[in-house]
């Protein structure tokens, strides 16, 4: 069964009685990549965890086509991995899904093998660096094969060569039919893995198109935005 359409409805996330996001009302209908932009604090990351439904909202609804948790998966900005080697993190998702020790193997050897890691499968993943920590992320996560990827600023404080193959991980993956849903304050790389884009400012969707928006930003904000100038 399809995730898409998710729809979000009249969408608002307060903290202590102060409006942190909202009101939202949006609907991601396809599979393309999209891209969530805008200045620190315009919400970016709440809006990202109220779609995967681990935001507590204090109104709206977010709707998914069908519901369906284990199809949908989430990255977080600092790399989350178990205190176990980086076969045991791969295999983890995998073991709660009931798979075979076979089938475990297969997909695990699968993914070190895309990753570029199958020379550090036992070494334990805290040990690894930031970029090879968030690759192991992405893969843990992808190994389920989930329908709807979210990922919360994937490169953020990674040199090149990480952040390069992580994108490149990403358009592949995207390449493959999983709808990437991600936030990220690098325009270059909105650009390099975007389809559509969302640009959010104090909390509220400001603007939203295709990746050409970019280029031809309809409204002040977004262009003031992209030449770099302080939006509030």
């Amino acid at each position: 069964m399809k995730l898409l359409p998710l729809t979000l409805t009249d969408v608002t996330v307060r903290r202590r009685g102060k409006r942190i996001m909202g009101p939202v009302s949006h609907v991601i209908e396809n599979a393309t990549p999209t891209v969530i932009i805008g200045p620190n604090g315009s919400g970016k990351t709440t809006l990202l965890r109220a779609m995967h439904g681990i935001e507590r909202l204090s109104t709206g609804h977010v709707t998914w086509a069908h519901s369906a948790p284990d199809q949908q998966a989430f990255v977080f900005q600092s790399p989350i991995v178990l205190r176990r080697t980086v076969t045991e993190n791969l295999a983890y998702p995998l073991k709660l899904a009931g798979l075979s020790t076979k089938e475990i193997t297969t997909k695990v050897d699968f993914w070190l093998d895309r990753i570029g890691m199958t020379d550090k499968a036992q070494r334990a993943a805290p040990r690894l660096s930031g970029g090879e920590r968030q690759k192991l992320a992405i893969a843990r996560a992808l190994i389920t094969e989930p329908q709807v990827l979210f990922l919360d600023e994937p490169c953020a404080n990674l040199d090149g060569h990480a952040t390069q193959d992580i994108e490149n991980l990403l358009v592949a993956t995207a390449a493959n039919g999983t709808k990437l849903i991600l936030t990220t304050h690098d325009m270059g790389q909105a650009r390099r893995i975007g389809q559509t884009v969302v640009f959010l400012l104090n909390g509220q969707v400001q603007e939203t198109g295709t990746i050409n928006i970019m280029k031809t930003p309809q409204t002040t904000e977004l262009k003031s935005f992209l030449l770099g100038d302080i939006v509030l």
